[in-house]
């Protein structure tokens, strides 16, 4: 999760974006679909592209995608 790892809270970067912290609480645990308006907010925020945050299909974990592990293996 970006905003953990770059130790940034939930309600900072719901300020930053014009948001309820509990919204960034609810994307992350995948109980809310954000707008393309927030989700390119939220990219932005970050410097990243927005496919590196949000996806149609869930994100391989990253130790599967480094080390080859996963459901392939």
């Amino acid at each position: 999760m970006v905003r953990a790892e770059r130790k940034v809270s939930r309600q900072r970067l719901a300020e930053a974006v014009g948001v309820h912290y509990q919204t960034i609480g609810y994307i992350e645990r995948g109980q809310y679909n954000p707008s393309l308006d927030l989700a390119l907010k939220v990219a932005a925020f970050f410097g990243l592209p927005v496919e590196a945050l949000f996806s149609l299909e869930p994100f391989q974990p990253l130790t599967d995608q480094v080390y080859g592990h996963g459901k392939d293996s």
